[in-house]
């Protein structure tokens, strides 16, 4: 039976205050604020600490501004709430509102219990239909908000700040990088106290990885059609709530894991990015669930239909669209931002869909209110922001459309190394850019050359194994009969579909991702790797493995491809060593402009490229001469073709990189030409400008 408060459980109307929003314990008891415009009446409902009997019912007394809000003396760290919020039921009008729903908090910065799909968790009958409110009270199938308790001793931890010129990422995933790792304690795997083991932070040391860029962190629904079919949500982008840490991945059950192992990064000078998801939410569309925003205050959280305000306007593809230009929408936003920064100490975003965030009434706006925001803003302006540079709604394309600060994934990038090294023709005009830092998309608006953020493999398409084992998606495994996923995957199977016992295809695949990951650390730009791209990490063919929270997904140690493992090191040693990413896009000979390379483009004849060559479809193998002020003069030599003569450069030039071949010694090169192996990068150091590196040359074989 629900238990009406206690004499001595009543709210505290001095202490209370509507400028922040959340439970927010002081040490003597707790501040609740919750926003809704169009709430007529907002009830806090306390919990045990299982989160299962609601006790007490309380009415917050105080509303200004439309955050309705109320001191309790005496509560703190582990109480476990909810709220039920009355207003009109008239989804024409684009209102929802059923206290019969328990909401979970927005703000809540720690949760208890899953979501435990039933009927119930609709705000609609679902056979009488959306005119018609459900009754029945969907506590039991809730999770519910926790009163944390703020205080953490972070030891002298700060913001490692570092440079985006010297910055390598790693995107990976809790469970992921995890749940298979020898090193990582059974108990540990698939948490944030095993993503920060010694092991995993060693390994990513050894790399010479900067950032670990984590999928969504962020508490997010393990979808209803999904756990029918037996599978289940694995990479999170169904946010439920913007501020607390996914209940799965703590070990502990509380927030103080997520500092911990953000401490344990900071200190290994690696810095942890999340991928954000401020898109769209885990409700869905007007037929989908009621869990907190739409019941809170659906007209205001949501954008929807100018046409009937019963409907959704969705321009994510996931049924929904957060509205961000909303002002206390957008001071979400912000505030979950500020809060990840300034409490968790997190170094930086990734943004889902970001294009989403730029809509403005008249469409894309790179000046937008959103965007303006994060600019001004004096604490996330000086993090790492990275867009995803694209959504499904109309003109959602916008790679290289962001404003500064801010980098973008540029699948341009994807798709041109991967069909330069299929052997597609024509695409030595494209691999020239992207080599250079995509200056058609990024050369613009005072943005610097870091600016493209390269890829060649993420989460979403084949790992960069699959990439060079299999011509045709597998997806088969996620129940929808192989039809979700994208078919233009630029990959190639070397002559057998999926994996082979071949030592030639073998060592086929293995030359070329060892190509493509030279290419994506030589170029300009910033360099993200998948995580386990440097071990030979396979899918089978499941380009789409959101669904797979199992072996398909989970990185496997067992058997690294020490070759790719080799690479990877060598490659970011030498890009560190050369200081090969600038700032400035590179400049032609005579027009060079502070640290920018001076960049020369030749031809194996060793001729500089003329126009005839630029539009030759046919040629595989070309060279850029780059110069770097105040460092090295580099011939980086690329064949995606069979093997081919080069003719040098004036100059004394030395060896210094060699995908084809076995680890070598910096060796000067005797005569004028150098063999260039079918599917390999070398590259080569001028010594006439400035002397070798301390470390020896790399390459595995």
């Amino acid at each position: 039976m629900l238990k009406r408060p206690a004499p001595s459980l009543g709210f505290d109307p001095e202490s209370a205050h509507s400028d922040a929003l959340g439970a927010l314990f002081d040490g003597q008891g707790t501040n609740f604020a919750l926003f809704s415009e169009n709430a007529t009446r907002v009830e806090l409902c306390l919990f045990d600490d299982e989160g299962k009997t609601e006790t007490h019912r309380l009415d917050l007394p105080a509303m200004e501004g439309g955050i309705w809000h109320g001191y309790l003396p005496g509560i703190g760290p582990g109480q476990v709430y909810g709220y039920r919020v009355h207003g009109p039921y008239a989804p024409a009008e684009g209102h929802r509102f059923n206290p019969h729903k328990l909401l979970l908090d927005p703000y809540a910065r720690e949760l208890r219990g899953e979501i435990v799909w039933d009927d119930a968790l609709h705000g609609y009958d679902l056979e009488q239909g959306d005119a018609t409110p459900d009754l029945r009270d969907s506590a039991p199938f809730m999770p519910k908000a926790v009163v944390v308790d703020p205080d953490f001793d972070w030891e002298a931890d700060r913001a490692l700040r570092t440079r985006w010129q010297d910055s390598f990422v790693y995107e990976a995933h809790v469970r992921g990088l995890t749940m298979r790792h020898p090193g990582v304690p059974q108990a540990d795997r698939g948490t944030f106290q095993g993503l920060a083991a010694p092991p995993v932070i060693d390994h990513l040391k050894a790399l010479g990885v900067t950032a670990i860029e984590l999928l969504p962190v962020h508490g997010f629904a393990n979808d209803r059609f999904l756990v029918e079919k037996g599978l289940s949500n694995y990479w999170g982008y169904n946010t439920l709530s913007f501020f607390a840490p996914h209940a799965r991945y703590l070990k502990s059950g509380t927030i103080r894991e997520v500092k911990e192992a953000v401490r344990r990064f900071h200190a290994a000078g690696i810095e942890v990015i999340l991928d954000v998801v401020f898109n769209h939410t885990c409700e869905g569309n007007e037929k989908g669930t009621t869990l907190s925003f739409r019941g809170i205050d659906n007209a205001s959280y949501y954008l929807l239909s100018p046409e009937d305000k019963t409907h959704s306007f969705d321009t994510t593809g996931t049924g929904n669209t957060l509205n961000v230009a909303h002002p206390m929408v957008l001071r979400m936003v912000l505030d979950s931002l500020r809060y990840w920064v300034q409490v968790m100490h997190v170094d930086g975003f990734r943004f889902d869909l970001a294009s989403t965030l730029g809509r403005e009434p008249s469409g894309f706006e790179r000046e937008g209110a959103f965007f303006a925001a994060l600019r001004q803003d004096p604490i996330l302006s000086t993090v790492k922001l990275i867009a995803e540079p694209w959504d499904v709604g109309e003109g959602g394309y916008q790679v290289g459309g962001f404003p500064w600060p801010f980098r973008e994934w540029n699948d341009k990038f994807r798709d041109d190394t991967r069909g330069f090294w299929r052997k597609d023709q024509g695409l030595v005009p494209a691999m020239s850019e992207r080599l250079l830092g995509s200056p058609v998309q990024f050369h613009h608006s005072h943005r610097p050359a870091t600016s493209s953020v390269n890829f060649v493999a993420a989460h979403d398409g084949f790992t960069l194994w699959d990439t060079v084992s299999f011509n045709d998606k597998h997806n088969e495994a996620n129940g929808e009969d192989n039809r979700d996923g994208h078919s233009n995957n630029l990959s190639d199977n070397m002559g057998v579909e999926g994996p082979s016992d071949d030592p030639r295809i073998l060592g086929s695949r293995e030359r070329r991702a060892r190509a493509m990951l030279a290419t994506l650390l030589l170029s300009q730009g910033v360099p993200m790797m998948l995580a386990g791209d440097e071990l030979g990490q396979t899918q089978g063919g499941n380009n789409n493995a959101y669904a797979q929270d199992n072996e398909t997904a989970w990185i496997d140690w067992s058997a690294p491809r020490e070759g790719l493992l080799s690479a990877v090191h060598d490659l970011a040693a030498f890009r560190r060593e050369a200081r090969l990413t600038r700032l400035r896009f590179a400049e032609p000979p005579g027009q060079g402009v502070g640290d920018g390379p001076v960049t020369r483009w030749l031809h194996p004849e060793g001729r500089e490229m003329t126009d005839d060559d630029w539009h030759d479809e046919g040629l595989r193998c070309f060279g850029a001469d780059l110069s770097l002020p105040g460092g090295p003069r580099l011939l980086i030599l690329l064949n995606a073709g069979d093997a081919a003569v080069f003719t040098l450069p004036e100059g004394t030039w030395h060896l210094r990189l060699d995908t084809a071949r076995k680890r070598v010694a910096c060796k000067e090169l005797a005569g004028a030409e150098v063999q260039v192996d079918w599917q390999s990068v070398q590259v080569l150091w001028n010594t006439e400008t400035s002397g070798l590196p301390k470390g020896e040359g790399a390459i595995v074989d």
